[in-house]
């Protein structure tokens, strides 16, 4: 397997897209219901280049099979030095490290960008990435019970951080 990593482009949107309209649909990665358009996601991508934030994919045989990304962890002036982030996989492309290749580079540009903390917000039942997370160096900094609700269900939220 020969994974390239890269700043996406605009041609990479649909593909990321779909990527992220499948963990909506079929994940709790996202606590969302509905899927999103391709409009939405050129919108994302714009707002992404405004503010300066990274949008990573990995490419195998040129195709994207996952992205990664931060953004503002809230909007408020005293959080500008802290963001969270996202890594999506392509649902047959999990479990061959391809987050791994793409979270190495969010921690470089989070320093590069002077960023403070990294923030992850995971279901608390997705024990594979809380640990892919500690494998970082993230930790466990907060749980909130019950606060989200998908596929008939409540969710609860694990916050995970790494001071950078």
């Amino acid at each position: 397997m020969m994974i390239n990593i890269r700043h996406a482009v605009d041609n990479d949107l649909q593909k990321i897209l779909d990527i992220y309209n499948d963990a909506i649909l079929n994940t709790t990665a996202v606590f969302q219901y509905d899927v999103h358009t391709i409009e939405m996601r050129k919108e994302w991508f714009a707002q992404k280049q405004k503010e300066s934030f990274p949008v990573i994919v990995a490419v195998e045989d040129n195709a994207v099979v996952g992205f990664s990304t931060f953004g503002p962890f809230r909007a408020w002036q005293g959080y500008k030095y802290s963001v969270e982030h996202s890594i999506y996989v392509e649902k047959n492309q999990r479990g061959k490290g391809i987050g791994k290749l793409l979270m190495r580079p969010l921690i470089d540009e989070a320093r590069k960008k002077n960023m403070h903390t990294i923030i992850a917000g995971i279901d608390a039942d997705n024990k594979t990435s809380i640990a892919f997370h500690k494998q970082f160096g993230f930790e466990e900094v907060g749980y909130i019970k019950e606060v989200g609700w998908k596929f008939e269900r409540w969710l609860d939220l694990v916050f995970m951080q790494l001071i950078v």
